[in-house]
């Protein structure tokens, strides 16, 4: 990426605060053992194991306080992700111009890109993107008179040639685990373990590659500005180098993330924010990159069908004692118009789960 262009400079105010060894704890570390040995919650009750009613209380607390957890004895084949680790390195180290034979267009949002911007700054990363579904389908504009769709194809590179496999192979490994946290996380309030389930039958999930190379000027620019994730669910590995920082809801300051050995951190996305009427809470977070060390990142984001429409669940709606916060949208559509902006620097603020908020 070279020298820095003025595209990749924060305002001051949202300039990273370059503190060495800086780590706060925090954030809630959850054992997920008493999972493994269940394939489904469903028929959840307070006969269960104390084990298991623990974890759904710890869950619970988790999102409500943090909207972040991460997690460790999970079950995913540590060999799975250190593949597709190995892969993506392999990928990112080729030229330019070979990354970009898959690079993605306004017509196909999937494969390489390089200048993607959050809140209209540029990202000091490069990526690679594929859907779990392929192929898949979203509308083809924001429009919401356009009922044309457009088809969205994975770009597998030629080389490594095992990428696709690895990529692959760790996506089924994830998902298992991302419906099982679906189906805590659905306890938790108070639902039955499957109540979520069902958004999820033509699912637009996707796996993204990060790449965060080192930046000679780390204290003008983020890896990935500040934001909240859009989708329902996010299951992130990430490195040693560590970089993910978390705007706490107590005091808004941003708390780095530890890194910790075959864990997984997860957050809890704006749809999960609306279906639980704003009893779990969506969190900013952004990612910090060093001049020393480059960073990789593999997160696994769980969305719903495109044509679902997303508002508060009927069960946590009460006309008179917690009325709706939110107006019901189109996810395919705010997938659309978020996929377009990210090609282009925009003068307004992107689409976000507030503009559907309601007044009080």
């Amino acid at each position: 990426m070279g020298e820095v262009d003025p595209s990749f400079i924060q305002a001051i105010e949202h300039r990273p605060k370059i503190i060495s060894g800086l780590e706060a704890g925090g954030i809630p570390l959850i054992d997920l053992s008493p999972l493994l040995s269940s394939d489904s919650l469903e028929g959840y009750s307070k006969d269960h194991p104390q084990a298991i009613l623990d974890l759904v209380e710890e869950i619970k607390a988790a999102c409500k306080d943090w909207g972040f957890f991460q997690i460790i004895n999970h079950g995913v084949p540590y060999d799975a992700l250190r593949r597709l680790q190995t892969a993506a390195k392999e990928f990112f180290d080729l030229p330019l111009e070979e990354k970009r034979k898959v690079r993605r267009d306004e017509e196909n949002p999937l494969g390489y890109y390089d200048t993607e911007h959050t809140k209209n700054v540029r990202d000091w990363k490069e990526v690679l993107d594929f859907v779990v579904v392929d192929p898949n389908m979203i509308p083809l504009s924001p429009e919401p008179d356009d009922q044309r769709m457009r088809v969205m194809n994975n770009k597998w590179p030629e080389y490594p040639s095992d990428l696709r496999d690895a990529c692959e192979e760790y996506c089924r490994a994830v998902e298992k685990l991302s419906f099982k946290l679906l189906e805590v996380i659905s306890l938790s309030l108070g639902l039955p373990a499957k109540r979520l389930n069902g958004f999820f039958k033509d699912q637009t999930s996707f796996i993204r590659l990060n790449h965060y190379p080192p930046c000679p000027t780390p204290h003008l620019a983020l890896g990935v500005g500040r934001h909240k994730d859009a989708g329902a669910l996010t299951v992130l590995a990430t490195d040693d180098v560590g970089g993910l920082e978390v705007k706490r809801k107590t005091d808004g300051e941003w708390i780095r993330v530890k890194t910790i050995p075959e864990s997984y951190i997860i957050n809890v996305g704006d749809i999960i924010q609306v279906w639980s009427n704003d009893r779990y809470e969506s969190v900013e977070h952004r990612v910090v990159v060093n001049s020393e060390r480059e960073r990789f990142s593999i997160p696994f984001v769980l969305n719903p069908s495109h044509y679902q429409m997303i508002k508060p669940l009927e069960e946590l709606v009460d006309e008179e004692k917690e009325p709706a916060r939110y107006k019901e949208y189109n996810l395919g559509k705010f997938i659309s118009a978020r996929k377009f902006s990210n090609f282009k620097k925009l003068i307004v603020e992107n689409v976000q789960i507030t503009d559907f908020k309601i007044s009080k």
